[in-house]
């Protein structure tokens, strides 16, 4: 999907496309952001996504140079076995979302624990207020998007081209530097064993010098391929290259994390309902 950079303060009415039981967990309530000096628009928070594809790679990566990525001391990466973090990639089809146009997105996220003493050995699958995921990037091809994660959540948003699209048996994401040169691609199987995710996290970030932890809940059946090898041994090979990253600026900066060449799983799901509601403003990490 090519960069959408066109936006005015209207707001697109999609509202029929939300009727699932999962939106009414919910109550939404309107809020004027302001989005840098662009314009002042009011959204519903939470933001509501319907009909989504997700295409998701949980890898291993350093642990040290995870570390460097915190913004904040008592923000640490969940420690896996071999000096290690959890590395998770997910790619997502927004082809539902409430009061905007379709878009693209790639989230690259390192598992946390926040305000611990000591972070024990866990799997990236973690739960509790005090874990969840924090950004270090985040491609987007509508800049009234990459706008709103700046300035209401401070994001690391940026407008670049994703294209998501099957082959064969695959979902395969590819995202592009601003000249137009591939940097990431990653094939995500789309088959596997089934499993039931109706499950709510938090994305950890930082905003004018203050850490903001915002909630995010999702629901769907997703495909997974699970490879506890890559636990094991650092030396764990795939039978196939799944993710390329090229030597341009952003593919650089992934390919020193040092992520394993085998991912620890895949998981893959269509027509996902999903939110992502405003910051905590009561929550305060000093």
């Amino acid at each position: 999907m090519d960069i959408l950079n066109e936006f005015d303060g209207t707001l697109l009415q999609n509202d029929d496309k939300f009727k699932d039981a999962f939106y009414r967990r919910f109550t939404l309530k309107k809020r004027k952001v302001q989005l840098g000096d662009v314009m002042e628009k009011e959204y519903s928070f939470p933001t509501f996504y319907g009909d989504v594809t997700c295409a998701q790679a949980i890898y291993l990566c350093s642990y040290e140079k995870a570390l460097k990525l915190m913004p904040h001391e008592k923000i640490k990466p969940v420690r896996m076995p071999g000096g290690r973090a959890a590395l998770a990639i997910s790619c997502y089809e927004y082809k539902n979302v409430m009061g905007v146009p379709p878009y693209n997105e790639i989230a690259f996220t390192i598992a946390v624990e926040v305000d611990k003493e000591k972070s024990p050995v866990l799997l990236p699958l973690i739960k509790g207020t005090n874990s969840g995921f924090y950004v270090f990037s985040m491609p987007v091809t509508s800049r009234e998007n990459c706008l709103r994660g700046n300035y209401i959540w401070g994001l690391p948003k940026v407008t670049q081209k994703i294209d998501i699209f099957s082959e064969g048996d695959e979902c395969v994401i590819k995202c592009f530097e601003t000249d137009g040169s591939e940097y990431f691609s990653l094939r995500v199987p789309k088959s596997g064993k089934p499993k039931d995710f109706d499950a709510t996290t938090y994305l950890f970030s930082k905003l004018n010098g203050k850490i903001l932890k915002a909630e995010t809940n999702f629901k769907c059946v997703m495909n997974m391929n699970v490879f506890m090898k890559t636990l094991l041994t650092k030396k764990a090979a795939p039978d196939k290259e799944f993710l390329k990253l090229s030597d341009t600026p952003s593919g650089k900066a992934l390919k020193e994390l040092d992520i394993s060449p085998l991912p620890l799983q895949f998981r893959y799901g269509e027509h996902m309902c999903s939110c992502f509601d405003f910051y905590d403003e009561s929550y305060e990490l000093k």
